[in-house]
């Protein structure tokens, strides 16, 4: 080593310290550095790391090779090997026990001197060291010396007494006869012992690599290839061994030692060191000649035999410790991922590579990482506020809640959701008029209008054109009469039952609605409708009533005199005030009350452009006092807002159609919420929205969603939901029980029909024992297997079948139809292919584990592995 490059080699046993090697043998000890100045003496590292100068040994110069004993005791004993091939034994000064003593300047001697190219301690039997020589052609390159060998005159081994190079006073024995000599006439470049076995070495020869076996030296496995160089053998892999020849690394295992298993891009320049990260499994560090990047392949996802056509997938990456070139690295032993380099001029850096760390999401919207060896978890804080939470959290919420699959009161929904989202609130409400006016329709049988309450208002509107009637109404109340325009038509009245304010048929009487406003405390809204119904003393009535409840604001009687005052003269007092304070209230309905009393005949403008009143009371009062044109132009409008915005509200306009699409399209790209999208959709009557692509990846994703929630009970109750309102969405059968002899569905006739529509219950399976039995296949008229309990054919109902066990079985019946057709159905184990009915084979495995048919030792019931699986809705419930 003495005018080469310096390398560095970690101590064993001490994680601090690491050994600078050169001309001389420099130990150091790295430690925190707690201040920004470094001591005295001391090297910074890294901005944590600093090491101090222990001590020095330049007592065995021409130095080529260096391996530190791997054992704690003598712990700081070094083997050199040097360049007429010697290897001497030293330390640094560490160490004064008897032991060490005893070994310091022994020198292990070959026959014919050439220079020392590697040596490798046994990690097992840490009295054998290996060195790997230049080839001679009258002598071994492989010597395997025994350091504790004791030499006594019956050993017959030849000794001497000689003074050691360095000119120290102390005689030391010189060794002359190795333990094994392995590899005549060839020259050995490098060396490592095999972990498995401590009496295999791998050795690195000139052509080849050969495997010697100690325990019969006349024998070698061994493969030709150039590739010879650092050999090293993965410590978390032991088949697994890589070297080197120039720039290309060869990837071995030893169980397929013919050829490599991977061989790894080829650098430009030559490699000058490979290494396994101890702490990392699969890492591999490469080194090139004059550079500073340091390459890392990892293979940890290759621990088995390769085929001999594939081959194993890497990540390949680099690092750069440092800006100078690189000499030489070593891996910490413990510290994951930890290195330290050292440059030609002897300048050191402590590096540690960082992992690529990757994210998963999970399906409960919980975020997890892995960096190294940790595992980090960001879950969701279970104190948010509902519209602080994630939407995926809100849907899983929802869907354990039922929510969308109440059909009767569809209105509830919204309660269902949480009853915080005046949003969902209005849409459902839509939808539970539109199916309510159906009904109604279905039930009358007359008019052709229940495709076209699905279109929603801005179609119903568009239809009415031409039809409408003009009617001059007053307010009543009022001192004054002034006449106001009203429109009416039956499209109108339609649209108004939609926006809620009227009931079924023409009758335009609000009361109801009024009351119910009243209920829920919303005084505001109802005095605003009973004002735009032209009614100011129901609307003052309104007022004071709910000043004077509980909950109510006294302010409102205020505003209740302020409306008793009305007057329809344009230039009064009254309405000049009214005017100017009314931007000032913050209730948007008592705004639009006294924009509608201030404003001029058919121009509503303040009434119609209040955004923070609910959209279908201004499309209400809108088919109230609009003429046909203004009334298309402003639902024409008000539709494209709706769509752009994604404001669900807007359904009243669109109906299920395919400016709904567009309009729900905008909200799911707004909040994520398939889920209302998807229930949404499938309310209206079959359509040709429900074949819209985008309609169908909602409902797809939906349903993904479910199941990786393992919300399976919910998923299969959404595909039933959805079934009944959209019958082409139901899935042909895909299982059916096939005949042994003809391999035709024993559930149909042997004619050529699809299978679709006809199923057990035209045998007889479905549970009434007064149906007809068919206990044959209907194709080839071969009998059916026999249920391994009641040794009755299948086909069978349980019912029917004799013994002991009637009783039960007819409670079970009378308990529910459902479950006595399930304990009809054919079952059986995949595994032992025995089986029988569903019923009889549960109560045999409530009490038994292994098959009922008899010499047959197969735990049927166990080798089901879904039968563990337990529902995320079950466990949460």
């Amino acid at each position: 080593m003495s005018g080469s490059k310096p390398d560095i080699l970690w101590a064993p046993h001490h994680v601090d310290r690491f050994v600078v090697c050169d001309s001389e043998l420099s130990l150091y000890l790295i430690e925190s550095a707690v201040s920004s100045e470094p001591k005295a003496g001391s090297l910074r590292l890294s901005e944590e790391t600093a090491a101090t100068l222990l001590s020095i040994n330049s007592d065995t110069p021409y130095m080529k090779c260096v391996a530190w004993y791997p054992k704690y005791d003598p712990e700081c004993l070094l083997a050199v090997g040097q360049a007429n091939g010697r290897v001497v034994l030293t330390s640094l000064g560490q160490d004064h026990n008897s032991k060490s003593k005893d070994l310091i300047g022994k020198e292990f001697v070959p026959k014919h001197a050439r220079q020392c190219n590697t040596l490798a301690w046994n990690p097992l039997d840490s009295n054998w060291l290996a060195a790997g020589l230049d080839k001679h052609r009258a002598d071994f390159s492989v010597l395997i010396w025994d350091i504790s060998s004791k030499y006594t005159p019956e050993t017959a081994v030849a000794t001497e007494k000689v003074r050691l190079s360095a000119g120290d006073t102390e005689s030391g024995l010189v060794v002359t006869k190795p333990l094994y000599e392995l590899g005549q006439n060839d020259a050995c470049l490098s060396l490592c012992w095999l972990p498995r076995d401590q009496k295999l070495l791998l050795a690195g020869m000139h052509r080849n690599l050969a495997i010697f076996d100690l325990r019969n030296t006349s024998q070698k496995m061994f493969v030709n290839t150039k590739a010879v160089q650092g050999v090293t053998v993965d410590p978390h892999f032991h088949d697994r061994v890589a070297s080197f020849y120039e720039g290309q690394v060869a990837i071995w295992d030893l169980r397929k030692f013919e050829k490599p298993v991977l061989t790894l891009t080829e650098q430009p320049k030559p490699l000058t060191k490979v290494a396994w990260c101890p702490t990392r499994t699969g890492l591999l560090a490469t080194l090139t000649r004059d550079s500073n990047i340091i390459r890392l392949y990892d293979m940890q996802h290759t621990p088995t035999p390769i085929g001999d056509e594939t081959e194993p997938t890497i990540i390949e990456r680099s690092v750069q410790p440092c800006d100078n070139y690189i000499a030489s690295f070593a891996w910490h032993p413990t510290s994951q991922n930890r290195m330290v380099v050292v440059t030609p001029n002897r300048a050191m850096s402590d590096f540690t590579v960082f992992e690529r760390i990757s994210l998963a999401w999970s399906p409960i919207t919980s975020l997890m990482w892995a960096c190294g060896r940790h595992l980090y978890e960001c879950t969701e804080e279970g104190k948010a506020s509902s519209l602080e939470k994630d939407i995926a959290t809100k849907m899983r919420l929802r869907a354990l809640s039922r929510y969308g699959l109440d059909t009767e009161q569809v209105w509830r929904n919204h309660l269902l959701a949480g009853n915080e989202d005046p949003q969902l609130k209005s849409l459902w409400y839509t939808l539970h008029f539109m199916k309510q006016y159906t009904e109604d329709m279905d039930q009358k049988l007359s008019g052709n209008k229940g495709p076209l309450v699905y279109a929603g208002i801005k179609s119903i509107v568009k239809s009415s054109l031409g039809t409408t009637e003009n009617l001059r109404h007053s307010r009543s109340g009022s001192d004054r009469q002034a006449d106001i325009i009203q429109y009416l038509s039956e499209e109108r009245s339609l649209a108004l039952q939609l926006c809620g304010w009227i009931k079924k048929g023409t009758d335009l009487d609000v009361e109801p609605f009024l009351n119910s406003l009243e209920q829920e405390g919303d005084w505001e809204r109802a005095a605003a409708v009973a004002l735009f119904n032209l009614d100011i003393r129901r609307a003052i009535q309104i007022l004071n009533k709910g000043a004077s409840s509980g909950k109510g604001d006294l302010n409102l009687n205020v505003v209740a005199m302020a409306l008793s005052g009305y007057t329809d003269e344009k230039n009064s007092l009254w309405r000049e005030m009214c005017s100017t304070l009314r931007l000032q209230l913050n209730n948007p309905y008592l705004c639009a009350m006294f924009a509608f009393l201030t404003s001029e005949a058919g121009s509503y403008d303040g009434v119609l452009y209040e955004n923070n009143v609910a959209v279908r009371d201004r499309v209400a009062f809108a088919c109230k006092f609009l003429s046909d044109a203004q009334l298309n132009r402003f639902i024409e409008k008000l539709t494209n807002e709706m769509k752009d915005a994604g404001n669900l509200e807007g359904i009243l306009l669109t109906g299920l159609t395919k400016d709904g699409v567009d309009l729900m399209e905008s909200y799911v790209d707004r909040t994520g919420d398939v889920q209302t999208a998807s229930y949404c959709m499938l309310q209206g009557s079959p359509s040709d929205v429900l074949k819209d692509e985008r309609v169908q990846y909602w409902i797809e994703n939906y349903r993904n969603l479910l199941d990786a929630w393992r919300f399976w009970h919910k998923r299969a109750e959404f595909d039933i939901h959805r079934s009944k309102l959209d019958p082409s969405s139901k899935p042909l059968a895909q299982v059916f029980v096939s005949c042994n002899f003809c391999g035709k569905s024993i559930s149909y006739s042997c004619s050529a029909i699809p299978h679709q529509g006809r199923g057990f219950s035209q045998y007889g399976v479905s549970g009434s024992p007064t149906k007809s039995k068919v206990t044959s296949c209907p194709g080839c008229r071969k009998p059916l297997p026999r249920c391994a309990l009641c040794l009755i054919n299948m086909g069978t109902p349980v019912s029917s079948c004799p013994g002991g066990s009637k009783s039960d079985e007819k409670v079970d019946l009378s308990k529910d139809k459902k479950l006595a057709q399930f304990n009809n159905w054919f079952t059986w184990c995949h595994n032992c292919r025995h089986g029988g009915h569903a019923g009889h084979m549960l109560s045999w495995f409530r009490d038994h584990t292994e098959c009922p048919v008899s010499a047959c030792s197969c735990k049927c019931m166990q080798l089901d592995t879904t039968g563990n699986l337990v529902p995320a809705e079950i466990v949460q419930t």
